[in-house]
């Protein structure tokens, strides 16, 4: 890494200060605070190269599996930490870490081949990952509430208690035989009350509250075999809770549902390859889509679906991996990584691209943003075809490949929340009671 000069220091050093200011923030103060008064969001200055704050590369290499990668990693939903998942079937848990004073601990003077800290939690699942997702009403001041949900090759759906690491429960779906079948793609719905678990051509859903083989199940085939075909592959709610479900599929179509009847309003073609991640536009009224060997992520106007609205390039064009990408909270942005290593940003009201940063020397598969801070975690790594002799001297990586960072960005006074990036929208908070049962205020 590149020595920081005494301004970069100075910057860091406020960015981390105010951080702490807005994480430290009780959560009743944020509850307590009249409706009209929306969160002030920061504003990140993307002209401004972000600071790696955290780093971490040992704990995904083992002799034994020399070849693993990461594939992906999400915040919580309160922004205490994030998960990371990796090849080896297995998620790492890093709660951001804290000084005596209470700020965010600082590890910039340790070895660069060095973690800047360990993991909270290790967790191994029993087959190849295909998706997780957390709870949406996750806070860590509540136990029963800190859970995320898993689907795995030939495994049932698993519920995770991400402060044991136990595992809590499972939601099993059966096919025509009586055997078990796996979820390719999995969502709680914006209540929490539900998982909808995308299949082959079908939709499942389990009632949270009911663990077992108890399920709704909606094919995504109308009668005269009209509607979305193939493997169900990703799928998003539309956060301003208008009821809409979004569903990409391997088929490169994406299907956009009511949630309460699974009716199907819209199919929309245009991706050149299979769809492997969805996100709607913080107001609901855009969705975003991104494919496997497919270089554009497009842009959609759910209230006029003839065209796409634009195209967002993206270094993907030649790998199978899923690439996610991410809306920052004010819903200004979009950020996304690729085969070439960088994060690149674009403007959501123009599409056009803004800036980019070096994340890794490898493909970076996940990037997701701080709920609220002005910060960022990415993940790297891809799968490695060589001939692997006795000493591994193929598979010697860097510390800049098969990694995750957490990056603090620089960012102006905070303003009034805007969500959308063409109008505006609102940003409310739902109550959770102690039996996870969400109860929506009017």
């Amino acid at each position: 890494m590149e020595e920081e000069t005494s301004g970069q220091q100075l910057v860091r050093e406020s960015m981390v200060e105010d951080a702490v200011e807005l994480l430290e923030t009780p959560i009743e103060a944020v509850e307590e605070k009249p409706s009209e008064e929306p969160y002030p969001w920061p504003v990140i200055q993307y002209d401004v190269p972000p600071y790696l704050t955290y780093h971490f590369f040992n704990q995904f290499r083992t002799p034994s599996n020399p070849n693993n990668f990461l594939k992906g990693v999400k915040w919580s939903p309160d922004g205490s930490g994030f998960l990371t998942c990796s090849d080896d079937n297995t998620f790492c848990l890093y709660n951001l870490p804290y000084d005596e004073s209470g700020q965010l601990a600082d590890f910039s003077s340790l070895a660069a081949d060095t973690d800047s800290y360990a993991a909270s939690l290790v967790m191994s699942d029993g087959e190849s990952v295909y998706d997780y997702c957390w709870y949406p009403y996750m806070s860590s001041s509540s136990p029963e509430t800190c859970v995320f949900a898993s689907t795995t090759r030939d495994h049932p759906i698993h519920l995770w208690d991400a402060t044991s690491g136990q595992l809590r429960c499972t939601y099993r779906a059966y096919d025509a035989m009586d055997e078990i079948t796996a979820a390719f793609s999995i969502a709680f719905n914006p209540a929490g009350t539900k998982i909808f678990a995308g299949y082959n051509k079908s939709i499942r859903i389990f009632d949270i509250h009911r663990p077992g083989r108890d399920f709704t199940q909606h094919s995504t085939l109308q009668g005269n075999k009209e509607g979305q075909s193939g493997i169900i592959s990703s799928m998003a709610f539309c956060p301003s809770h208008s009821g809409l479900l979004a569903t990409g599929s391997y088929s490169q179509t994406t299907a956009i549902h009511r949630e309460d009847n699974m009716e199907l309003l819209y199919v929309l073609h245009g991706q050149e390859g299979g769809v492997t991640h969805v996100q709607f536009s913080k107001d609901g009224n855009y969705l975003y889509t991104g494919g496997r060997k497919d270089p554009y992520i497009l842009c959609w106007d759910i209230r006029k679906t003839a065209e796409i609205v634009y195209k967002m390039y993206r270094s993907s064009e030649t790998t199978n991996q899923r690439i996610y990408f991410d809306i920052e909270p004010r819903g200004q942005h979009l950020g996304s990584g690729g085969q070439d290593g960088s994060v690149h940003i674009y403007n959501l009201q123009t599409g056009q691209w803004v800036s980019s940063f070096r994340a890794a020397s490898d493909t970076v598969n996940g990037f997701s943003f701080h709920p609220f801070l002005p910060m960022a975690a990415s993940s790297s790594g891809h799968r490695r075809f060589g001939v692997i002799d006795d000493s591994h001297e193929d598979m010697l990586l860097t510390g800049d490949e098969n990694c995750v960072s957490v990056w603090s960005f620089a960012y102006s006074a905070s303003v009034e929340n805007d969500v959308s990036p063409i109008s505006g929208g609102s940003n409310g908070k739902s109550e959770l009671d102690e039996d996870l049962h969400v109860r929506q205020e009017p």
